[in-house]
């Protein structure tokens, strides 16, 4: 390989500059962390950590990072298309910010903000200490951290995966994309994959078998039971993307012809097994995103979740028939009548779950009275805009129609519909509403309402000309087009709501950094009129969770018990047996993203000695003694009495 080919970003200005600001931020975060000697405490609180909550911080906190990467590369899609024939990307740039838009979009920002608050909340709502495996919570990290860092490290060396976040074949085999872009693909993919696959099993593990005593699956809050059932999903269809991902490297990288249309192959093979896993991947990142909203509307309703029974079975629906709708992503490719009409009905039929949902939620809201925080806005935007993107779901999901609709910007319009008010609204209401649980104080309320009514109008302004574009004819992935099509205003007030949607975003980073420095430190174990377990112990929470692991006898125990002044926390004090912190788990995510680097340009020998380092960690762990340690009585009484008085 030629240097100028893999140092792509030497012969494209914009990439020059990215990589200019990679190189300048590093060396930033270098020189404080030495000028202010942070080494050691980012070593042994951070890098080390197999603590749930921290855990769920570094998943949020690259969450944000990724939601930056592809909020760019949204800008930049947008900017292309505002005005006709436009040359501010080419047409192989375009294709690399839009295939990876939507992989780190999906993958790497929306996930990881789920799996963040998934880590952070679900012990603390069934009464845990900790997950079930927190080594093996800790390696999951670190394997999704190496994904993203491997992808990432494409847009500067070697080149952006180029054939779409789906990757159909044959335009990601190697004669239609013959540079190393989606050899990232399947890598980075790969190692990402591996570790939310764990995150599913560990998950699963840790609601069934550590819930505190009397909490049976009934009496678990909602967002516990949407958690339960999307890891249930990962397990089932993560290995789906995982040997669809291997027969992809093995077709590019060691010359197998598994997705080619001769010796035996078949294109459509990928795009089945792909879609197979990425439609039960979009309820992934959806069904924890209701049981958020579930939580937020009963706490700011001051009511109790209308139909619990209702919400339960209607996810257990879901996730059955999130299997069984995959193929609706391909009615224009030839596959029949009869198969076309089998999957219409099961895509219509999903949508009667999640109908029954939003009843539920509206029912919850009648004759409640309300309270308008950030978290509850959010919460009340979702429905009306989330609704749309259902009605025009049940539009695409009719074979007949789907013929006009299909590959035009109307799809587009429609995904986003369905996914930044179902998951990007669910994650930032969730995000304040949990925030005092981790920082011990809440983010301000003021800048968090303004961040919201900029993400929601922009929104809008962004998304609904799509709707009107397809309708007209412009197909997606279309990197320019000319001034006789007509599609230069709609297109240009497009490019305005996504500016807008860029500052209420900023405006939300902002109100990090101000609260950080501004905000009461007064915050009490219950800022909220809150029902789940979760707000009975203190913000922010002690390493240990919960001094006394709490009882359970109902649902909604803790508002319950609160609302009668009655002891949530029976028994006295005894030693907290914690997990030891180990390096293990960041010293084998640090050879996974060596080993896929080196992989992806068939660099054989260093590829075999990274595989062995891996493997070394995993010896090394064998030998590591890890006996925990346990926190006194007496260390337990102070601590408890430091975060009383700290409240008072």
């Amino acid at each position: 390989m030629k240097w100028d080919e893999f140092f792509v970003f030497t012969h494209d200005p914009m990439l020059f500059a990215a990589m200019i600001s990679i190189v300048l931020g590093g060396l930033a975060i270098f020189v404080g962390l030495t000028y202010f000697k942070k080494w050691g405490y980012l070593w042994t609180e951070w890098l080390t950590t197999v603590d749930h909550k921290r855990i769920g911080v570094m998943y949020i906190l690259v969450a944000l990072v990724m939601l930056f990467r592809g909020g760019v590369d949204a800008l930049l899609m947008r900017a292309q298309s505002a005005v006709p024939e436009n040359g501010l990307l080419n047409a192989q740039h375009y294709n690399e910010i839009f295939t990876t838009h939507g992989l780190l979009m999906i993958l790497f920002m929306a996930m990881p903000f789920i799996i963040g608050l998934m880590n952070v909340i679900i012990p603390l709502q069934i009464g845990a200490r900790d997950v079930a495996f927190p080594r093996l919570n800790a390696v999951s990290f670190w394997l999704f951290a190496a994904g993203a860092a491997l992808l990432n490290i494409s847009f500067v060396i070697g080149g952006s995966p180029d054939a779409g976040w789906t990757a159909y074949f044959p335009l990601a085999s190697l004669e239609y994309s013959p540079t190393v872009g989606n050899n990232y693909y399947s890598l980075a993919l790969q190692i990402s994959g591996i570790g939310t696959l764990m995150t599913g099993i560990n998950f699963i593990v840790t609601i069934l078998k550590m819930r505190a005593p009397g909490m049976t699956l009934m009496k678990m809050p909602m967002f516990t039971w949407s958690v339960l059932i999307t890891n249930v999903i990962i397990v089932f269809a993560f290995p789906v993307l995982t040997v669809a991902l291997a027969l992809m490297m093995l077709d590019r990288q060691f010359g197998t012809q598994f997705f080619t249309m001769s010796n035996g192959g078949m294109d459509m093979l990928w795009a089945n097994l792909f879609w197979v896993w990425a439609h039960p991947e979009v309820y992934i990142v959806i069904l924890p995103a209701f049981g958020i909203y579930s939580e937020i509307i009963s706490t700011f309703a001051r009511k109790n979740l209308y139909g619990y029974k209702s919400m339960v079975v209607s996810m257990v629906a879901i996730s059955l028939l999130s299997f069984l709708v995959w193929a609706h992503h391909f009615y224009t490719m030839g596959q029949g009548v009869m198969a076309n009409s089998i999957f219409s009905i099961a895509t219509m039929a999903i949508a009667v779950p999640t109908g029954v949902k939003m009843f539920n939620w509206l029912f919850t809201l009648h004759k409640g009275k309300i309270t308008f925080t950030t978290p509850m806005l959010y919460s009340l935007a979702f429905i009306p805009i989330f609704t749309i993107g259902g009605v025009t779901g049940v539009m695409l999901g009719m074979a007949s129609a789907d013929y006009q609709y299909h590959n035009t910007m109307f799809l587009v319009a429609h995904f986003h519909y369905v996914l930044i008010p179902g998951t990007v609204f669910a994650v930032i209401a969730g995000f304040h509403y949990w925030y005092p649980k981790v920082f011990g104080y809440q983010l301000n309320e003021r800048l968090g309402k303004l961040g919201f009514w900029l993400i929601t109008i922009s929104f809008n302004v962004a998304f609904m000309p799509l709707f009107i574009l397809g309708l007209n004819g412009m197909t997606r992935r279309m990197y320019t087009y000319s001034e006789e099509t007509g599609f230069g205003p709609l297109n240009m007030l497009s490019f305005v709501g996504a500016l807008g949607l860029a500052l209420g975003f900023i405006v939300l980073v902002y109100n990090i950094y101000w609260s950080a420095r501004y905000s009461p430190r007064d915050t009490s174990g219950d800022p909220y009129d809150a029902r789940s377990p979760e707000w009975s112990t203190h913000s922010p929470v002690p390493v240990y969770n919960f001094a006394i692991v709490p009882t359970i006898n109902s649902l909604d125990a803790f508002w319950y018990a609160k609302k009668n002044k009655a002891p949530f926390f029976e028994g006295k004090y005894e030693p907290i047996h914690m997990p030891s912190n180990s390096g293990q788990p960041f010293l084998m995510g640090v050879a996974f993203c060596f080993w896929g680097f080196f992989m992806v340009f068939s660099w054989w020998i260093p590829a075999i000695i990274s595989a062995l380092g891996i493997f070394a960690t995993m010896i090394y762990r064998t030998f590591e003694r890890d006996h925990g340690y346990y926190i006194s009585v007496e260390e337990i009484e102070r601590t408890e009495n430091a975060l009383r008085g700290d409240k008072q």
